[in-house]
């Protein structure tokens, strides 16, 4: 296409939502209540299939009961849901409902690959759909497609299978296996309770030693622990995931699981062999599997050509807002990445956005 054509093909909007899990439908939702109109004003697009954001990839064993903390979406409650339901399904319903009342019109599937300098004080939005020029931008890609792969010495010589919680299957794909499951988040756990009721052996390894916590995790505590978050991302380092803060909730399966010796953790092997891991003190344990809950970085490389990274290698946010370029507003990364905290940063993000766009006069 010459320049001309190109030039023809560019879209202007005020705003382009990137992600239409949580935190995107959520910035969506506040655009429209604020005045603007989808696919006039503004545009919502999702690489993936259908709705339900990162949801619909969960692994059908985590049933909607079984899952931690789902907060409901701005305007529109969950109720009614099975608990016995795969989580995927319930929410990818909701999510699809929710898109429906409100007439968020999301395009679907539509691959966001750079934003850049677009001239005129806006953003060029590079997709699979064609270009989009912006006055501002709602990055919502959250983390599941930055699956985080540790590296140790003589993994690629390990004979077993190796995958990640991204690619997790459920507990039958281990039957009869011997597997070490590596990682001391809510997913490790979550892996390690169901594989050891059908494997032939299961081993934990983690980094640290993990803490378990006692007691209610209630509003007090989970402002403190966002609070630890948010303090590293406003310094410009790389977010730590809320649970590193927290520690693990002990509920019922896991009070049962660490009185079976389910969870009882080694330290983190220096090696992997041919056929398992090994420590340098002389320790080895044989699998058949690797297992990495070793979690997810946040899934921003298509911000790269605006060179958002501050020197601490993370990008440095305030409230929603990006320090370097107030265009751009990243939702559901740090402090935000949970269900109510999306919720909150959709509603913080359009409130300026909406005082930008008010600010600044349409440059043509």
């Amino acid at each position: 296409m010459n320049d001309l054509g190109e030039a023809r093909a560019v879209r202007d909007v005020d705003v382009v939502v990137v992600g239409a899990g949580q935190a995107g439908l959520s910035g969506a939702y506040h655009l429209r209540r604020s005045g603007l109109e989808p696919d006039r004003d503004f545009v919502t697009l999702d690489h993936a299939p259908r709705p339900g954001g990162a949801w619909q990839f969960r692994w059908p064993s985590l049933t909607y009961g079984r899952i931690h903390g789902m907060h409901a979406l701005p305007g529109m409650e969950l109720t009614g849901a099975d608990g016995a339901r795969p989580s995927s399904e319930v929410i990818g319903e909701y999510f699809a409902a929710y898109e429906e009342r409100f007439g968020l019109r999301v395009r679907r599937p539509v691959d966001v690959s750079a934003v850049r300098e677009g001239g005129g004080g806006r953003l060029r939005v590079e997709t699979s759909d064609g270009v989009w020029s912006a006055r501002a931008l709602i990055s919502a890609t959250g983390t599941w497609d930055r699956p985080f792969w540790p590296r140790y010495p003589g993994q690629e010589t390990f004979r077993g299978r190796q995958l990640h919680t991204a690619g997790y299957p459920g507990p039958g794909a281990f039957a009869g296996l011997r597997v070490v499951v590596v990682g001391g988040g809510a997913s490790g756990t979550q892996h390690l309770m169901e594989i050891a009721e059908v494997a032939a052996g299961t081993t934990w390894v983690t980094r640290r030693p993990p803490v378990f916590r006692e007691g209610p995790f209630d509003e007090e505590w989970g402002r403190a622990a966002v609070a630890l978050v948010d303090e590293r991302v406003r310094a410009g380092l790389p977010p730590r995931s809320v649970v590193s803060v927290t520690g693990l909730p002990v509920n019922e399966a896991i009070a049962r699981a660490r009185e079976r010796g389910v969870l009882d953790r080694l330290p983190m092997f220096d090696r992997i062999t041919p056929t398992g891991v090994a420590w340098d003190d002389g320790r080895r344990v044989d699998a058949d599997v690797l297992l990495w809950a070793t979690g997810f970085r946040p899934a921003i490389g298509h911000l790269a050509p605006l060179g958002l990274r501050e020197p601490g290698g993370g990008v440095r946010v305030e409230d929603t807002r990006v320090a370097r370029d107030e265009r751009v507003h990243l939702v559901g990364y740090g402090p935000s990445a949970s269900t109510i905290g999306a919720n909150r940063a959709g509603r913080a993000a359009v409130r300026e956005i909406r005082a930008l766009l008010e600010r600044e006069p349409v440059l043509v």
